[in-house]
């Protein structure tokens, strides 16, 4: 497998225009892929947060199992973050993220409402890249107005939307400089965090069987129809293309589309509910 990383020239402009916008915010908002909570901390960007009211919002949660969402944010609050898990495609998510949001800056609000000072709260919005991000301003908008994809770097610059109450800045997706553990990268390349284009899918999509025959054996059966995943890696791989039909003339394995469609799966939730961090 490749040494796994990316870290194009705009983020690190995307770090300095956050760390200068940082004054005229009251909160911030990390948006984490529930799948692989642990891969998508950047934890550059919590050092950047230190002296601010920081709001971790669990997205996806539709694509991992409850009790798997429920354990994330109990480790999360244990270590002293405030943590939310939503889908952001679910209506309910709105309601529970304006709540968390003014709860944590109750004590602002209670502040300028002495003062007389009636002015929305400023919330700037951060994570990695493709955690969801723009689909979660989009439904505290009640419509599209963030720039949203389902590919990395998608965001380029700075947005502001103003609503009523709110006041978010959506930021470009930020990875960290370096990957010291390429684990965690892999995690991010699984979920579409990195720029595909950079990527052998045909390396990552053998990564991702290989884990998931380990965490997750019965999954991977269901989902394609092979009982037995006693076998090496390359096997399973094999097995796939067949039982797809991605074969060439001669039959031979077509690894390109297969890969592909396995990396679609996992990414869409058509293998089941996965957690893996």
């Amino acid at each position: 497998m490749q040494h796994l990383q990316w870290f194009p020239g705009h983020m690190t402009a995307a770090m300095r225009m956050m760390e200068e916008n940082l004054k005229s915010v009251d909160g911030v908002m990390i948006v984490l892929d529930a799948r692989a909570p642990r891969a998508s901390l950047n934890e550059k960007l919590a050092k950047l947060f230190n002296n601010k009211k920081v709001l971790y919002v669990l997205n996806k949660t539709d694509l991992v199992n409850v009790q798997d969402v429920k354990r994330t944010v109990a480790e999360f609050s244990e270590e002293g973050k405030e943590t939310v898990a939503v889908s952001a495609m679910d209506k309910r998510a709105v309601d529970l993220l304006y709540s968390r949001i003014f709860g944590l800056l109750k004590e602002k609000l209670e502040r300028n409402k002495l003062k007389g000072v009636f002015k929305p709260i400023r919330i700037m919005v951060a994570g990695i890249p493709n955690t969801g991000k723009s689909t979660i301003i989009n439904a505290l908008c009640g419509g599209k107005k963030a720039v949203t994809g389902n590919k990395a770097g998608v965001t380029k610059g700075k947005q502001w939307v103003r609503l009523r109450e709110l006041e978010l800045l959506d930021t470009p997706g930020t990875m960290p400089p370096a990957f010291e553990n390429q684990t965690l990268a892999k995690h991010l390349a699984y979920i579409g965090s990195m720029n595909d284009a950079n990527i052998d899918f045909n390396d990552l999509a053998y990564e991702l069987l290989a884990e998931l025959k380990e965490k997750y054996p019965e999954l991977l059966k269901a989902k394609y129809g092979i009982e037995n995943l006693d076998v090496e890696t390359l096997e399973l791989f094999n097995a796939i293309c067949v039982r797809r039909g991605f074969l060439r003339r001669g039959n031979e394995f077509d690894y390109d589309r297969c890969a592909t469609a396995i990396i679609d799966d996992f990414r869409k939730g058509r293998i089941g509910k996965i957690i893996l961090d």
